[in-house]
């Protein structure tokens, strides 16, 4: 009970913060107060950073499917806290776009509707195409489990693990986002899909397809061990 919950609240506090970067202080809603792809990116990463080291010890810190599916794959936890994980990785999600859409809706004006949702082609940031966005979304994936395995592992010191992960989302976003708005987490992407509906929902599948293939494919080299000799 204690990982599910923390796993929550970790994916809820991601959402609410990362998505809210976007949808709050964003260029839609105020051009002349944006913080820009910078801030959006810090928010993600600096989410990521706080809640490593506030629930890191409880639950590891995954917030994220593709994480939890990396470390299946890796040896590194149980079918049984997989699906767990999973589970509460995406309620938290969604009630973190839940109070975002409801802290939104008070706004008298400027709010379309945007939830900070993942997306590709015409009329999304860059308009990249759907190869495009599922490049990215697999590579970028298949680096953040490399660096999280990485610095997890057993023969690496820990003390600076949240950092140089969160650092890495960060670096990630500021790449990523005007191609898709950077996902690399399934449940991210799930959570304001739900309140935003139309092309958030009909192109959902590639936020969970191609982060779930990265992260397996990272799980895999470890459990090959291609990297560190097959310690995990």
């Amino acid at each position: 009970m204690q990982k599910a919950l923390a796993e929550f609240i970790g994916t809820f506090t991601l959402v609410f913060f990362g998505c809210g970067a976007a949808v709050i202080a964003g260029p839609v809603i105020a051009a002349a107060n944006t913080v820009g792809v910078l801030g959006i990116a810090f928010s993600f990463g600096l989410a990521i950073v706080a809640m490593a080291y506030a629930i890191g010890p409880i639950s590891g810190c995954h917030v994220n499917p593709a994480v939890s599916l990396g470390a299946l794959i890796a040896g590194r936890m149980t079918v049984g806290d997989f699906v767990t994980y999973v589970i509460a990785q995406v309620l938290g999600a969604i009630v973190g776009a839940a109070v975002l859409y409801l802290i939104m809706s008070g706004k008298a004006s400027g709010w379309s509707g945007g939830m900070g949702t993942n997306g590709w082609g015409a009329g999304y940031l860059g308009e990249y195409n759907t190869v495009s966005a599922f490049v990215f979304e697999l590579v970028a994936t298949f680096i953040f489990l490399v660096v999280i395995l990485g610095v997890t592992h057993k023969l690496v010191p820990h003390h600076f693990a949240g950092l140089a992960i969160g650092l890495t989302l960060t670096m990630i976003h500021i790449v990523g986002i005007n191609v898709t708005g950077v996902s690399v987490n399934p449940a991210r992407s799930i959570g304001p899909a739900i309140f935003a509906g139309g092309a958030a929902i009909s192109q959902l599948w590639l936020f969970i397809v191609a982060p779930l293939l990265g992260a397996a494919i990272a799980g895999f080299v470890y459990r090959a061990g291609i990297l560190y000799g097959g310690e995990t």
